[in-house]
């Protein structure tokens, strides 16, 4: 039978990661060795201290409905942090507790955006920032940046997209795909021109705050006139391995955090009660324990990016966050494989590295970057060079 979807559904595109992540584990299933360079999910296993906080939260019965926003002591929790490590002051009210930080972004988009709101989207982007904004029938426009200046916006291009129609803006630093990190002087830069548009709510992405190389974090929301119209996202999969228990949470001012608050209540109600328990033990971690983290990803960043430059034709930034890689691959477009099949963009070059190398990367495309590939360097160095050497050997077949 052919069902009739909503317009919404028909419009919506899949994720692409985790459309790659599904064609990496079909190959895997019928025993290919695949190299998984495509998803966001560190390798490392979730710190002791916090699995033996989930025992016990559920051993003393936490199993029972949080409140939407979450519990008192995950959001008192999440008070102190913010105060102590972001110097930012917010009040439990002001913390809503989600699953995960996707969740956090689509309740604030669909709690602020009417039909034709503009949305301002510094780019290279998250794959999923796109598609929230258009399924909560917001406009989501882009500002571009290229490699060559490390995929760091110009604040000319920013300046020539903002407009009276502008209602959101929506950045990540450390940034998802490019792991470009914007300093304090350029976000300060970023807020002088914002004071122009003194209505535009802004969303500061840092889920990778505690994934950062030779600098310190600075949140947005610090400068000043900025935390009266920001919303600063975080959450525990990326810092504290903890991808599969979906806890995120928001920072923000308290109309807005109200307003999310009531979404939530009516899609999901409150977060994982266990993982809000175990999400306190994570905030109160030895710092040694995330650093020790970060350090393995700075290896493998530098690891990744000597051998990359043996690679012809690849460009590449400098990664200064997260764990990604977002090198320009378009020289490979228009390409033939050995099948006399055109690899057309950076989406066949995937899934021809996929199919000849057997490794899993993301096509730029869904990131707002067409002639770019993804590279997640969230596995072992060995499998890093590895995975390196396959593409070479792929990519020498392409005439």
């Amino acid at each position: 039978m052919n069902f009739i979807l909503s317009k919404r559904v028909e419009e919506l595109s899949e994720s692409a990661t985790l459309r790659m992540a599904q064609a990496a584990r079909e190959l895997k299933q019928q025993g290919a060795d695949i190299i998984n360079l495509s998803l966001g999910e560190p390798d490392f296993d979730t710190p002791e201290e916090i699995k033996q906080a989930a025992i016990e939260a559920l051993k003393n019965g936490q199993t029972k409905y949080t409140p939407v926003a979450g519990t008192l002591e995950l959001r008192q929790a999440i008070v102190e942090k913010l105060k102590n490590e972001n110097h930012l002051e917010y009040s439990a009210n002001q913390i809503v507790v989600s699953n995960g930080a996707k969740q956090a972004f689509a309740n604030i988009c669909q709690a602020i955006l009417n039909p034709g709101d503009e949305a301002l989207i510094l780019g290279p982007y998250w794959v999923s920032y796109f598609e929230i904004i258009k399924l909560a029938e917001g406009i989501p426009v882009v500002v571009n940046s290229k490699a060559e200046n490390n995929y760091k916006f110009a604040i000319q291009d920013v300046a020539k997209e903002l407009n009276e129609k502008t209602k959101l803006m929506v950045f990540s630093s450390p940034c998802n795909p490019t792991g470009t990190v914007y300093t304090q002087t350029e976000l300060e830069a970023l807020a002088n021109l914002l004071n122009q548009y003194p209505k535009v709510i802004v969303v500061a992405d840092e889920i990778y705050e505690h994934i950062i190389f030779g600098q310190k974090h600075f949140s947005f929301a610090r400068i000043q006139g900025m935390k009266e119209r920001t919303v600063t996202i975080n959450g525990f999969s990326k810092a504290f391995a903890m991808t599969g228990w979906r806890l995120g949470y928001m920072a923000a001012p308290m109309q807005i955090a109200e307003a999310c608050t009531k979404i939530q209540g009516q899609f999901t109600s409150g977060a994982n009660s266990i993982a809000q328990s175990a999400g306190i033990t994570a905030l109160k971690l030895n710092p040694t324990v995330v650093q020790s983290m970060c350090d393995q990803f700075e290896k493998r960043r530098d690891t990744l990016l000597q051998h990359i430059k043996t690679i012809p034709h690849w460009v590449s930034s400098f990664p200064e966050g997260a764990f990604y890689l977002l090198p320009e691959v378009d020289y490979y477009f228009g390409k033939q494989t050995n099948q006399a099949e055109v690899i057309k963009d950076a989406e066949d070059l995937a899934y021809y590295l996929l199919k000849e190398a057997h490794v899993a990367l993301v096509s730029g495309d869904a990131f707002g970057a067409k002639k770019c590939l993804r590279i997640s360097y969230s596995l072992s160095e060995s499998k890093i060079i590895e995975a390196v050497e396959r593409i070479k050997m792929a990519l020498s077949k392409l005439t």
